[in-house]
């Protein structure tokens, strides 16, 4: 990985004009400060095209409701406009659990809110079409991938159709999308025709008319299921809530298989196609992706402003993708795959070694991880196995028997980092699962105890969160999170450690309130549970749905979408927050 001083990715005519450029092939519009750091994805998408010489510029949080000149000053680009709306979601950006609206936003300067719209990836792209109707406007993030196909929308209580229908945007792409982006660019500049283009993989379109299998993407592996899965309709879905979680059962499986198959979803006048994921990044492919340019600073155009998501992530390392935890409430396998997708020891201990030697640096790596930190280098042992596998998860409701679940090649990680010279400490605050190292029994192999002694004594900064979720064993198979006996078993294992070795570590459990299947009695059970005693009881959240998780999908219909059978779900706004009161009242 090389780092740079300044950034030399415009965001304004006059860095365009010092590059000497007479033209602009992909223009960006996102909703966050743009940080030019690879934990954002406008940054790697930028950097990635720029890598293959296209030129790239990036306009962070354009004004929308004056005369739109931010929109105009860098005209229309050579090839498309990219939209999104920033690393979070901008409605979960925006509004608590309770609808209320946040007074700060972590993605831009200083903190100041209000400087996205609701909905930001349609206002953009619709602002977009009316400017320019003649140029491709390409969606993408998280925003517009967990919105991919018909979805509830806590915030205005209903079902939308797929983000593609009320933006107007002509492709999207969903996913970690250097890959995709790439292909669909060079498609572009190509000139392909559509048909040519809707076979690129991992891209979403809409088109009016009825579908014909002739038009679906075709193999994206030699495996590739050729028959499009064609689901219920988004008005289907608007009639009979069964239907919408029969729907989602089908999409989530697709996005948790090797080799998913081509959905179909009809809508309106005509459909929209999802094709199949690329498949998951090799190591060489994620190591190309960290060896990127970044000056892992943001713009110079924010010189004195503080950025607070950055000051959070610039001592951070990013060892992997994905998560095959599957928890109901978790959308990262259906944006990042199920699959996990590992750097090599070589690219994280350069990256350690450059950002050591970065003058703002004081030696301690604030996170070395991902969504599941201990999830690094874990695969299925047989992957003729893990090709056919259909599971969600592959530790619940029980561990697959192919998973190798060794902490091995992860602790010599750290222990590899620790010893770059300028690290004094590398902590671990990414989540950590540890049904991966416990079960009710104990350590489950000979690297389980040293992996949690060494995460303890040396990767913890005083306190070690973990996500139990709940308390209550029928509570946590809603959430496909394990049962509370594991939690006890790690607090018996941590205490124990806390006392070989004279520390004082503690263990900080987080939980979420009025999840579906969760009552009242349920949360009293939880706050009074004697396992939680003498705990530093930091957080209980008020349950959120999000777009594309199976939460949510029980949540809006009352079914459980894996049994099809009903689910007790509180709806009422009191009724939730006397649940999360509870917690603290006990506490």
């Amino acid at each position: 990985m090389t780092y740079r001083t300044e950034c030399s990715i415009p965001t304004s005519v006059k860095e365009v004009q010092k590059l000497g450029w007479d033209y602009i092939d992909v223009i960006f519009f996102t909703g966050d400060a743009f940080v030019d750091h690879p934990s954002f994805g406008t940054a790697c998408i930028a950097r990635y095209l720029e890598k293959y010489g296209y030129r790239v510029a990036v306009v962070p949080q354009p004004n929308w409701r004056d005369d739109l000149r931010d929109f105009r000053k860098l005209g229309a680009p050579r090839l498309y406009f990219a939209v999104n709306a920033g690393a979070m979601d901008s409605m979960v950006n925006h509004y608590t659990a309770a609808k209320r609206l946040r007074h700060d936003d972590a993605y831009t300067p200083e903190g100041k809110a209000g400087q996205r719209p609701d909905r930001a990836v349609t206002v953009y792209t619709k602002i977009l079409k009316q400017l320019w109707p003649d140029v491709p406007v390409v969606i993408g993030g998280v925003e517009a991938s967990l919105r991919r196909l018909t979805h509830y929308d806590y915030w205005d209580n209903r079902l939308m159709p797929s983000i593609l229908v009320d933006s107007g945007a002509d492709w999207l792409c969903y996913g970690m999308g250097e890959r995709p982006m790439l292909e669909l660019t060079r498609a572009i500049e190509a000139g392909r025709n559509r048909r040519q283009i809707e076979k690129i993989p991992q891209i979403a379109f809409y088109r009016t008319g009825k579908v014909t299998f002739s038009s679906a993407a075709p193999k994206a592996t030699d495996q590739q299921a050729e028959e499009p899965l064609v689901l219920h309709s988004y008005e289907e879905c608007c009639r009979d809530k069964r239907a919408f979680a029969e729907n989602f059962r089908e999409i989530e499986i697709q996005a948790n298989v090797l080799h998913p198959r081509t959905l179909i979803e009809p809508v309106g006048e005509g459909y929209v196609q999802v094709n199949p994921m690329y498949p998951p990044a090799t190591t060489e492919e994620m190591d190309a992706c960290w060896d990127l340019p970044f000056t892992k600073l943001p713009h110079p155009r924010y010189k004195g402003k503080r950025i607070p998501a950055y000051d959070m992530i610039k001592d951070s390392i990013i060892t992997h993708r994905g998560c095959f935890g599957g928890c109901n409430f978790c959308t990262i396998a259906a944006h990042q795959s199920k699959f996990i997708q590992s750097r090599s020891e070589k690219s994280i201990l350069d990256e350690v070694r450059k950002l050591a030697a970065m003058p703002e640096f004081h030696g301690n790596i604030s996170d070395l991880g991902a969504p599941s930190a201990n999830m690094y280098g874990m695969r299925g042992r047989n992957q003729d196995l893990c090709a056919k596998c259909r599971r969600q998860s592959c530790i619940f409701p029980g561990a697959c028997p192919n998973l190798d679940r060794s902490h091995a090649r992860l602790l010599k990680l750290y222990r590899e980092v620790d010893a770059v010279k300028g690290v004094r400490h590398s902590y671990i605050s990414s989540g950590v699962r540890y049904d991966l190292f416990l079960d009710e029994k104990g350590f489950l192999d000979e690297s389980g105890k040293p992996y949690l002694r060494e995460l303890m004594l040396r990767h913890t900064s005083g306190r070690l969160k973990v996500a139990p979720e709940h308390t209550e064993d029928k509570v946590l198979k809603y959430m496909g999170k394990p049962s509370f006996r594991l939690f006890e078993r790690l607090r018996s294992e941590f205490d124990k450690i806390n006392r070989e070795n004279g520390t004082h570590t503690e263990l900080v459990p987080y939980f979420i309130s009025s999840h579906p299947g969760c009552t009242l009695e349920d949360m009293r059970r939880l706050a009074a549970n004697p396992c939680l005693k003498g705990i530093w009881m930091e957080q209980v959240q008020d349950f959120m749905p999000t777009p594309m998780t199976t939460s949510s999908v029980m949540f809006w219909s009352g079914i459980d979408p894996r049994t099809m059978k009903p689910v007790f779900v509180e709806r009422d706004s009191s009724k939730k927050k006397a649940q999360k009161a509870l917690f603290f009242r006990k506490k």
